[in-house]
């Protein structure tokens, strides 16, 4: 039996406490802050999503499962660009759910100016920005 239309289910509940605390942009936005050297485009799809689709230029490529170790500037398993608790990471997905997640458990880091994309790597299509790469139109 499914439950009345009128009640949300656990993860859109939690997807909206994730994104009140989040100051998210949309895909211009955030093409304009990174070209500017203001923030860093982290794309957390897993590799078969990104050969897929296709992938974002300069993007760090940082697997959602090991994100917040790679992130956090004390952790012993940092990227080099986690230089401090200040660093704008602008956190993508394909659609912008998994994102909102990651961004705001981010937040739960330390990481006080960590967003996401919103819409994701398909937004960023739509807005007709460079990517690199994907499958052909047609291939599965």
């Amino acid at each position: 039996m499914n439950p009345p239309a009128t009640v949300r289910s656990g993860i859109d509940r939690m997807l909206d406490r994730a994104r009140a605390r989040l100051n998210r942009v949309g895909p211009d936005d955030a093409a304009a802050e990174i070209a500017a050297g203001e923030a860093l485009l982290v794309d957390i799809r897993p590799a078969a999503q990104r050969a897929r689709e296709g992938e974002f230029p300069d993007a760090l490529v940082i697997e959602r499962n090991v994100l917040e170790w790679r992130l956090d500037p004390l952790s012993d398993a940092r990227v080099p660009e986690a230089t401090g608790p200040d660093v704008r990471w602008i956190v993508a997905c394909s659609e912008g759910y998994t994102s909102s997640l990651a961004a705001a458990s981010l937040l739960d880091v330390g990481l006080t100016r960590a967003t996401d994309l919103e819409g994701g790597f398909q937004a960023w299509l739509r807005a007709g920005l460079q990517v690199k790469g994907g499958a052909p139109e047609g291939t599965p």
